[in-house]
C-alpha cells in the first residue's frame, strides 16, 4: 500500500494530513476495568496503523474465517501542536480537537499477536472516526459523553469524569514522556462497558457530545468551529474545512436516555450559566462480510470459549447469563442513599463480618462520603529509604503520597494504609486541599492527619485514626500507589467502594455494590415503617425485623408511598 493509498481519503476528518500514529488506550474507564476483572495502575498502550482509518458510512468488513468482530466506541483525541514530554497539568492545551471513533477488533486473531494487536486490530478501515471535530479548547474534558448504538439501541454509555480512572490529560502527558506526539496524531482514549460482537449486516453508531464554554456569548464560534488563522495560538494543524462541527451545537445537556439529541443549525443554541452542548454527530459504520480470502502462509483464525468471553464482554455469549455493568455513578448514587450501618447488616447477611474500619474519627461526621478507592501505602521509617523515596521517586518526579493526590479522580476517596500509627501525620491541609480540587470523595487514614482544624473546614470528609502535628518523615517513607493495601484493618483494593457517615466507614467490593445497595434501601424502607408502627404503640414482635403477619400492611404502606413519590414528581 502506497502512503496516498493509506491517507485518509477525501471527505475524512483527517484527509490532507495524516497522522503519523494512532495511539490506543488498552483500558481507561472503571465500568470496562470492572467488567475485565482487573483495574490497572497505570495506562497500557498498543498502536495501530493509519490505514486502519476509515471515514463515516465506510463499510467494515469482517476477515474470512472471523466470528468475533467487536466494536468499541471510543472519545478520539487529535493532536494539534507537539507534544513531548508535556505535564499533565499542561497536556489538554496540546489536544487540538476530539472526535468519535470506533476502535473494531477481531478476537480470533488476538491470540497471534498476544498483545500488540497488530492482526487482531490493525486490518484496513478498522478505525472509522468523525463524521465532525470539536475544539477542545472549548470543551470540558471532564464532562465529555461517549455513546455507541448497535442496530438503533444503545449499548454503551459513558462520562468521562464519571467513569475514567485516568484524565484524558494524564494519558497525553504518559505518552508524551516517552513518544513524541505530532500534530494530527490520533489518541482513542479507551472504550468503557458495553462493547460487544457484531455481525454482517449489523449497524454500529458512535457519538460524542460535550459540555463547552461560551463566557460572553461572543465566543460561540469556539465551539465546533474552525480555528481562526488569525489567532497566534492556534493549533498549526487545522483540518479540513467542513469538517468541523457547525451545526451540532445543542441547548443543554443530552438526555441519557439514547434519544437523539437537538440540532440547531444555526447555531444559535440556547446557554445555561455560560454553557452549551456540542455533539460530533453519529459515526456510522455498517458492518459487512469481507470480499476476498485469507489463507496460509500465517496465522488463521481461531477462536476459543475464552475469546469468545473476552469479546461479548458483559452482554454474555449467547445463551449465557450476562449482566451488564451498571454505570460507575449509578453504584455511587445507589450507595450513597444508605447507611453504612444498613450496608454492614446487609454486608453480614452475605458473609462478610470484616468490612468495617474501626476507630476512626471523621472531620464532619454529619456527612455521607461514597466513592471508589485510590489507595495509598506507607511503609515503617528508615533513613536510607526515606532518602530514596520520602522528597522524589528514584530518577525524580513526586513521591508516591503525591503521585497519589495527583491522580485520584473525581468521585474517588483516597485510602491510605499507615499501620495505624498515631505518632505522625500522613496528610495534611494542602494536600488535601488539591485532593479537594481534583474532586476527591474523601480521605482515610488509618494515621494522624496534620492541620485538623484546616482539614475540618474543608469541603471534604476525612476520615482518621489521630491528631499529630508532625510530619510523615518521622515514621513513614512513601511507598506505593494503586496497590491493595490494609487500612484500620481491613483489606482494600483499588476500586473497592468505600462508604462513610457518622456510624463510621465501610468497605464494599464493587461486584456487590449495587445488590447490596438495593438490598439496604428495601431493609431502610421496613425499619422506616416499623419506626411509625412503633411509634404508635405497635409492640416489636413480628414487626422488626419484619414477618409475615406484618408483610400485607407493609406492602400496601409501601404502595402508598410509591404513589405519593410519583405525585411529587413534576
Amino acid at each position: 500500500m502506497t502512503e496516498d493509498e493509506a491517507a485518509p481519503r477525501a471527505g475524512h476528518p483527517l484527509a490532507g494530513r495524516p497522522p503519523s500514529k494512532i495511539v490506543a488506550v488498552h483500558v481507561s474507564y472503571r465500568s470496562r476495568a470492572t467488567e475485565r476483572g482487573r483495574l490497572p495502575k497505570w495506562p497500557s498502550y498498543f498502536l495501530k496503523p493509519p490505514n486502519t482509518l476509515a471515514a463515516d458510512g465506510d463499510p467494515v468488513p469482517r476477515p474470512p474465517g472471523c466470528e468475533l468482530l467487536a466494536f468499541e466506541g471510543e472519545v478520539a483525541l487529535v493532536i494539534g501542536t507537539r507534544a513531548r514530554q508535556v505535564s499533565a497539568a499542561d497536556a489538554w492545551a496540546h489536544v487540538g480537537w476530539i472526535t468519535a471513533a470506533n476502535d473494531f477488533g477481531v478476537y480470533d486473531l488476538r491470540y497471534a499477536d498476544n498483545g500488540s494487536n497488530v492482526r487482531s486490530k490493525g486490518i484496513d478501515g478498522f478505525t472509522p472516526l468523525g463524521p465532525r471535530l470539536l475544539d477542545a479548547r472549548a470543551v470540558d474534558p471532564e464532562r465529555i459523553r461517549v455513546r455507541t448504538w448497535v442496530n438503533g439501541e444503545l449499548a454503551q454509555d459513558a462520562v468521562s469524569g464519571e467513569d475514567l480512572l485516568f484524565s484524558f490529560a494524564d494519558i497525553v502527558a504518559d505518552v508524551s514522556r516517552l513518544t513524541t506526539l505530532e500534530p494530527g496524531d490520533v489518541i482513542l482514549a479507551g472504550t468503557p462497558t458495553g462493547s460487544t460482537v457484531v455481525r454482517p449486516g449489523d449497524l454500529v453508531e458512535v457519538e460524542v457530545t460535550a459540555a463547552g464554554f461560551a463566557p460572553d456569548g461572543k465566543n460561540r464560534h469556539r465551539i465546533g468551529r474552525e480555528p481562526s488563522s488569525s489567532r497566534g495560538d492556534d493549533p498549526p494543524y487545522p483540518p479540513r474545512p467542513g469538517l468541523i462541527a457547525k451545526t451540532a451545537i445543542m441547548s443543554g445537556p443530552p438526555a441519557r436516555t439514547g434519544v437523539p439529541h437537538r440540532e440547531d443549525p444555526a447555531g444559535d443554541a440556547d446557554e445555561t450559566d455560560g454553557e452549551v452542548w456540542v455533539s460530533t454527530g453519529r459515526l456510522r459504520s455498517p458492518v459487512t462480510e469481507a470480499g476476498y480470502d485469507l489463507s496460509p502462509p500465517g496465522a488463521m483464525p481461531a477462536a476459543d470459549d475464552a475469546q469468545r468471553a473476552a469479546a461479548y464482554g458483559a452482554a454474555g455469549v449467547p445463551g449465557s447469563a450476562g449482566v451488564p455493568a451498571a454505570p460507575p455513578a449509578d453504584l455511587l448514587r445507589a450507595v450513597s442513599r444508605v447507611s453504612t450501618a444498613t450496608l454492614s447488616a446487609q454486608l453480614r447477611k452475605r458473609g462478610f463480618n470484616s468490612l468495617t474500619l474501626d476507630r476512626l474519627h471523621a472531620t464532619q461526621p454529619g456527612r455521607k462520603m461514597v466513592g471508589f478507592a485510590r489507595t495509598l501505602r506507607y511503609v515503617p521509617f528508615r533513613e536510607d529509604l526515606f532518602a530514596e523515596y520520602g522528597a522524589t521517586a528514584p530518577g525524580g518526579g513526586l513521591n508516591a503520597q503525591k503521585r497519589a493526590v495527583e491522580q485520584v479522580r473525581p468521585g474517588e476517596v483516597l485510602v491510605i494504609e499507615a499501620r495505624g500509627d498515631p505518632t505522625a501525620g500522613t496528610v495534611g491541609d494542602i494536600l488535601a486541599l488539591r485532593a479537594q480540587v481534583r474532586g476527591a470523595a474523601g480521605i482515610v487514614t488509618d494515621g494522624a492527619i496534620r492541620d485538623s482544624q484546616a482539614l475540618a473546614a474543608m469541603d471534604l470528609p476525612v476520615y482518621y485514626g489521630a491528631t499529630h502535628p508532625a510530619v510523615l518523615g518521622r515514621r513513614h517513607v512513601p511507598w506505593e500507589v494503586n496497590g491493595t493495601i490494609a487500612c484500620a484493618g481491613v483489606t482494600v483494593a483499588p476500586g473497592d467502594i468505600i462508604a462513610g457517615d457518622g456510624d463510621g466507614v465501610i468497605v464494599i467490593p464493587a461486584q456487590l455494590a449495587l445488590e447490596v445497595a438495593r438490598d439496604a434501601a428495601e431493609q431502610e424502607l421496613q425499619e422506616e415503617f416499623a419506626a411509625e408502627m412503633v411509634a404508635k404503640g405497635e409492640s416489636v414482635d413480628g414487626l422488626y425485623p419484619l414477618g409475615k403477619r406484618w408483610r400485607p400492611a407493609y406492602e400496601a404502606w409501601r404502595a402508598t408511598r410509591a404513589d405519593e413519590r410519583k405525585e411529587d414528581t413534576p
